[in-house]
């Protein structure tokens, strides 16, 4: 397990009683990056309209659905979730006989909710051979990549993780929005990223972490990688490097012995209703203490073990303490059984750096893993936590997801050696 790809990264990011409390986060408010990437103005924009299915499943990936103002400062609440709500993550894609869009390569701008278009595709040009891909698509490439430092500037070494749920909180708005586009997808993680962060020009301020592929094969044609580069656009205005980052970006680059997911999942959501779910996303901040019910948790969990379709797939391990479930016993449920029985719920709040919503949920999840792809595992539990926050709400139940915890406590709790990688609380 050792020599597995991102595992020293992970050791030595890890919460403790005592790391938390000799290394307290200080903010530089004065040095905080931008939260939206903007291209020059003058490259051309096409506003997302609801006449076309294409631009609606754009926007249902990370559009901003809400704002909220405080004194000196206005947070834009969008699809996905984020930690700090800081969104350390940006899309871009490829359209190719996409009705609402000119064949090219986009930038989705969030805070316009605009596509950029930052090159044309001639017809044998595209960015298929950094997916590794051997025809023309005809359809869209989504490719998620990370202006990681508006994470590090909060959370410093530990970021990394951060990115990386993010990006899979974004993958999973492409699974959601692509159950309304009525059109398959699949997560690609095994692609030429050094490829894509040069043709995009970027430098180390942000680099690519997976793609997703909603298209299909146009048979027996072939396409080569257009022959110049995109024009870079700073995406964050302030960045400080990290060598603990940088280097755990570069140590889970490689993927190795990857097994290949092709089952698709089986969704059976009303589609108006589960729109509405991912426009009203919200993450919770406390809970009422209120229980849910035992058909509701099944249900929740029938949408999260759902296959999720990718060119990795790393094995996960989940962990639920029932708090507050009518008609099942308090304790640890894994696997379809419970593994210990008895009222944990402070125990969960405690592991969950002492926060109130770990023992005041009905459940609080871990998602752990003892696989050795750390950039796809990690990815994935972010996809898997996109799912339990829209099976809930679609539910009528709060979820809010976690990112700190105590990493080592959480491990020895559940009796197991395996990566801690998120924790998620959901209730009402």
């Amino acid at each position: 397990m050792n020599n597995c790809s991102g595992r020293e990264y992970h050791e030595a990011t890890k919460h403790s009683w005592i790391s938390v409390r000799q290394n307290p986060n200080r903010l530089d408010w004065e040095r905080q990056p931008a939260l939206m990437k903007l291209y020059p103005s003058e490259l051309p924009r096409i506003e997302l309209s609801k006449n076309f299915p294409s631009h609606t499943l754009i926007y249902h990936i990370g559009g901003i659905t809400a704002k909220k103002s405080y004194p000196g400062v206005e947070y834009y609440l969008r699809t996905n979730p984020s930690a700090g709500a800081l969104y350390p993550n940006e899309i871009y894609f490829q359209a190719r006989d996409v009705e609402g869009f000119d064949d090219g390569i986009y930038h989705f701008e969030v805070g316009s909710s605009s596509a950029v278009l930052l090159q044309p595709l001639e017809e044998k040009t595209g960015l298929e051979p950094l997916l590794k891909l051997s025809s023309r698509m005809k359809g869209l490439l989504f490719f998620v990549s990370s202006p990681w430092y508006r994470s590090a500037w909060k959370y410093k070494n530990r970021a990394y993780r951060y990115t990386l749920l993010d990006a899979g909180h974004l993958l999973g708005t492409i699974e959601a929005g692509s159950y309304l586009y009525e059109h398959a997808y699949r997560i690609a993680y095994d692609i030429d990223l050094e490829g894509l962060n040069r043709f995009f020009g970027f430098g180390p301020e942000e680099f690519f972490l997976s793609a997703a592929i909603v298209a299909v094969p146009d048979r027996g044609k072939e396409v080569s990688l257009p022959a110049s580069t995109l024009v870079q656009s700073d995406p964050t205005g302030v960045f400080e490097p990290n060598s603990v980052i940088e280097r755990a970006y570069r140590d889970t680059l490689r993927l190795k012995a990857c097994r290949k997911a092709a089952r698709f999942p089986h969704f059976t959501f009303h589609k108006e209703a589960w729109e509405e779910t991912i426009l009203r996303r919200r993450s919770i901040r406390e809970f009422a203490k209120r229980p849910i019910t035992k058909a509701q948790f099944e249900a929740i969990m029938e949408i999260v073990d759902q296959p999720i379709p990718s060119d990795c797939d790393e094995p996960l391990q989940i962990y639920a303490v029932i708090n507050r479930v009518e008609g099942m016993p308090l304790g640890v449920w894994h696997r379809g059984e419970m593994v210990k029985i008895g009222d944990f719920s402070k125990k969960a709040g405690y592991l969950c750096l002492e926060q109130r919503l770990g023992s005041e949920s009905a459940v609080t999840f871990f998602i752990l893993s003892d696989g050795c792809n750390y950039r796809a595992l990690y990815q994935k539990a972010g996809v898997v936590g996109h799912r339990l926050y829209l099976a809930s709400g679609y539910l009528g139940i709060g979820c809010s997801g976690i990112g700190a915890y105590y990493d080592d406590d959480v491990a020895a709790f559940l009796q197991s050696d395996a990566m801690v990688l998120y924790a998620l609380a959901i209730g009402r």
